[in-house]
């Protein structure tokens, strides 16, 4: 991460996360599970444009997401710039956006991903997950940290819930089998959050 977005992240973070926190009146569940060192992924599920703020007010370290290019294009893009996401191009295959993401992995960085590729507006419990997150942890060992997203984005919301659950690694699992135990991990978090 360039040092200026570094910055920026830590600048924004308190002021951004301190308004979150009044407005939404979240509730953050198993916090310190989150590794304060080495290469991690922060995965859950995506149901709402402010998922990210969760895992952002839940730890100190700086945490980069992956997020769709159009992000980029529209009129928040120095938001996005500023806080050093990464652009992602979801019509292909973004060798650009992933070579990032592993350099910073391997760098002991920190990144944020929705496996699901975008927000659920279905009425489907949780969409398939993209293989991008085992993929990445098995390539440079880091460790996967599950979280789940429930409740409402309301004001003073008295359901709204963010949990993380029991970090793991890829280790000598099949990306097939870390994905489904990805898959099963996030879901069991959000039923019990429910």
């Amino acid at each position: 991460m360039k040092k200026d977005n570094v910055i920026t992240y830590r600048i924004l973070k308190p002021i951004l996360g301190t308004i979150f926190k009044l407005y939404y009146n979240p509730k953050i569940i198993n916090k310190e599970v989150i590794p304060k060192d080495g290469p991690i992924l922060i995965v859950g599920n995506h149901k709402h444009i402010m998922d990210q703020c969760g895992p952002i007010i839940s730890t100190k370290r700086v945490i980069r997401y992956m997020a769709k290019k159009e992000y980029f294009d529209g009129k928040f893009a120095f938001f996005f710039k500023a806080v050093g996401c990464i652009p992602v191009n979801r019509s292909i295959h973004d060798e650009k956006a992933k070579s990032k993401a592993l350099e910073i992995l391997k760098n002991g960085g920190v990144i944020g991903l929705f496996p699901e590729g975008t927000r659920n507006k279905t009425e489907e419990f949780l969409l398939p997950f993209k293989f991008g997150t085992v993929s990445m942890a098995s390539k440079t060992n880091a460790t996967i940290v599950p979280f789940s997203v429930t409740g409402d984005y309301k004001f003073r919301s008295k359901n709204l819930t963010y949990c993380f659950g029991k970090p793991f690694k890829v280790g000598k699992m099949s990306l097939e089998e870390a994905n489904d135990k990805l898959y099963k991990e996030i879901g069991d978090l959000m039923r019990k959050n429910m």
